[in-house]
């Protein structure tokens, strides 16, 4: 859905313009995290949640009628924890996992990985210096932020693991590779998403900076929706933002514009 109104030298939106479009009650919010909403940090564990992102989630949140869920490589659990006290709809683990409400039980989506994968996977990160394994059970994430360099010898090592179990998929992203089931990624959940009582019926906004992100890219505008990648000028998008937190001002213009009670 490429929108009117638009800078000429971009043939996209501007951020004004954007503010326009995303009217909460005629949407559905679908937001990914690291490097989205939060910046990304060179560990997982050591990102953290500007003040006032909660609050800003919460009032979309009720603006939509509950239209808005975290799209994430994270766990669900690990997203209640990051942004705890507030518990949004959410999808985990690139779709592996899904909460189609704040209190719905988590379905599980994708089934555990075999193990022998998470010994190779580990024996390599222990080989490899500078590599970080995070094991979320239906996917194995192989960070390699803190050596950059070896991306290319990471990737050849981790095909080969994929190649030998029959249904992985090999899901690159930014300084990280996810080894994960095939079939399940974030356009999946979106579609899941749409399909449920809250956000049926709705026009899909997805906002996400990755690879891993371009599944959901391409169900939002196959659906109508509107695309937003942050800091990579996609074709497929319909606004580019430069950062996080242009993405959290665009966010706080939105709830700020809303009437109040």
């Amino acid at each position: 859905m490429h929108v009117t109104s638009v800078p000429k030298e971009e043939g996209r939106p501007s951020r004004p313009d954007a503010v326009r479009l995303f009217d909460p009650r005629t949407c559905a919010f679908f937001l990914d995290v690291d490097g989205t909403l939060i910046d990304i940090a060179i560990h997982p564990d050591a990102v953290t949640v500007p003040s006032g992102l909660l609050t800003t989630l919460g009032t979309l949140k009720t603006a939509a009628d509950g239209a808005l869920a975290l799209v994430s490589g994270r766990t669900v659990a690990g997203l209640d924890a990051l942004f705890s006290p507030l518990k949004l709809a959410a999808a985990g683990v690139h779709g592996g996992e899904i909460r189609l409400t704040p209190e719905a039980p988590v379905a599980q989506q994708s089934a555990t990985l075999p193990a022998e994968t998470g010994t190779r996977i580990s024996r390599l990160a222990r080989d490899l210096d500078g590599v970080l394994m995070e094991d979320k059970g239906s996917s194995i994430a192989v960070h390699y932020r803190l050596a950059p360099q070896i991306g290319p010898d990471l990737q050849i090592a981790l095909e080969q693991i994929v190649t030998d179990y029959p249904g992985l998929s090999l899901l690159p992203g930014r300084l990280v590779f996810e080894v994960k089931r095939a079939g399940c990624d974030k356009g999946v959940a979106v579609r899941q998403f749409m399909a449920a009582p809250g956000f049926a019926g709705r026009t899909p906004v997805f906002i996400g900076d990755d690879v891993t992100d371009e599944a959901a890219f391409a169900a939002v505008s196959q659906m109508g929706g509107i695309a937003v990648s942050v800091g990579r000028n996609l074709p497929v998008a319909d606004l580019v933002l430069p950062e996080a937190q242009d993405v959290r001002a665009l966010l706080a213009t939105l709830v700020a514009q809303q009437p109040e009670e």
